[in-house]
C-alpha cells in the first residue's frame, strides 16, 4: 500500500529538466544580433563622431605657461624664534614668549598664501584681469588681442552683460573668480628636490606668462611686507620690555632679538626675490597645452560605439523577450 502511495506521487510530481546552457550567454546570437543592427551601429557611431568633430574644433585653443622657482634661503627660526634655543630660559623671564624655536617653512607657507582667497582676490582687483578671467571667449593670434564672449562682457563700455539668477550678479563676484582662478592655475613643490612650479593656463599664451610673473612679483612682495611688519610689531613690543627690566643678562638678550628684527627688516628690503628664486622663468608658450583634439575625436568614436551596440542588444532581447 505504502509503495503504491510512493509510486503515486513520483508521477504526479512534473519533471523539470535543467540545463546550464540556458543561462549561459550564446556568443554566436550576440554577433547576430550585432549584424542585423549593424547599420543602427554605424549610424549612431558616426554621429558621435561628427559631434565629437565639431566639439573639438570649437574648443579654443589653452596655453600653458610655468616658472621654475627654488625657496630662497631663509633663517628657519624667524621672529621672536630666532633666539629660543639659546636665550629661551633667560628671555622668559622678562616675560617675552620666544615660541618653540621650530620656525616655520616659509616656502610652504607662501604657497597657502598664493592658494588663499585673500591672496586672489587682491591679486585679481590689483591688475583688473577679471574680463580675461570671466569673459575671454578666444585670442586673436594676428593682433594678440582678447576677444570677450559680447553676451557676457562688453568692453568698450566696460560693462558686463551676464544674465544670472540672484544671489548672482551680472559682475561676477569674487567667489566665482577664485572658483574659475584656482582652476587656471597651479601651484605644486616637488617633495624630492624641494622645487616650485607655478603655472597658468590661459586662451591667451602672452596673458598666462603674464600672471606667472605678476603672481611670482606679488607672492614675494606680500610674504616680504608680513614678516616686516612682524618684526616692526615685535620690535615695539622687546623695546617696551627694555624699558621695564634693569637686569643686566635679560636686557642683552632683548637687544640681542632686537637686532635679530632689525635684520629681518634690512634683508627683506635689500631682497626683491624674498621667499622665491626664479630658475627658469616663465616664457611665452608656442605651442598649445589643450585641447586633445584627436583625443576627444577618438572617445567620441567609442562612446558612439558602444553606446549604439549597448542599444542594438537591448533592442534584441527585449523583443525576445
Amino acid at each position: 500500500m505504502e509503495n503504491n502511495s510512493n509510486n503515486l506521487n513520483q508521477a504526479n510530481t512534473p519533471v523539470v529538466n535543467y540545463n546550464a546552457a540556458d543561462d549561459e550567454i550564446d556568443l554566436r546570437e550576440l554577433f547576430t544580433a550585432i549584424w542585423q543592427g549593424k547599420w543602427t551601429i554605424i549610424i549612431i557611431t558616426a554621429l558621435f563622431a561628427v559631434a565629437s568633430v565639431f566639439y573639438a574644433i570649437n574648443q579654443p585653443n589653452i596655453y600653458k605657461s610655468e616658472a621654475l622657482l627654488a625657496p630662497a634661503e631663509q633663517d628657519k627660526a624667524g621672529g621672536l624664534g630666532a633666539l629660543a634655543g639659546q636665550f629661551g630660559g633667560l628671555a622668559s623671564l622678562a616675560g617675552v614668549n620666544l615660541g618653540s624655536g621650530g620656525g616655520v617653512d616659509k616656502t610652504q607657507m607662501a604657497l597657502e598664501v598664493l592658494k588663499s582667497r585673500k591672496f586672489t582676490s587682491e591679486f585679481i582687483q590689483k591688475h583688473n584681469i577679471l574680463p580675461d578671467l570671466m569673459a575671454v571667449e578666444s585670442w586673436n593670434r594676428k593682433t594678440n588681442k582678447i576677444i570677450y564672449n559680447k553676451y557676457v562682457y562688453n568692453q568698450a563700455e566696460n560693462k558686463w552683460l551676464r544674465e544670472v539668477k540672484a544671489p548672482l550678479k551680472p559682475e561676477p563676484s569674487m567667489q566665482e573668480a577664485y572658483k574659475l582662478f584656482s582652476q587656471l592655475v597651479s601651484a605644486n613643490i616637488n617633495t624630492e628636490n624641494g622645487m616650485i612650479t607655478i603655472a597658468v593656463e590661459h586662451v591667451s599664451p602672452y596673458i598666462a606668462q603674464q600672471w606667472v610673473n605678476w603672481l611670482i612679483e606679488d607672492i614675494n612682495r606680500t610674504m616680504k611686507q608680513r614678516d616686516v611688519l612682524e618684526a616692526n610689531k615685535s620690535t615695539q613690543f622687546l623695546m617696551s620690555q627694555l624699558e621695564q627690566t634693569k637686569i643686566a643678562d635679560i636686557r642683552a638678550v632683548l637687544y640681542k632679538l632686537v637686532e635679530e628684527q632689525a635684520k629681518t627688516i634690512m634683508f627683506a628690503n635689500v631682497r626683491d626675490e624674498y621667499v622665491f628664486k626664479t630658475i627658469d622663468p616663465a616664457i611665452v608658450p608656442e605651442q598649445k597645452f589643450k585641447p586633445k583634439r584627436a583625443l576627444i575625436c577618438v572617445f567620441g568614436v567609442l562612446l558612439g560605439g558602444f553606446f549604439s551596440t549597448l542599444l542594438v542588444l537591448v533592442r534584441h532581447f527585449i523583443k525576445k523577450g
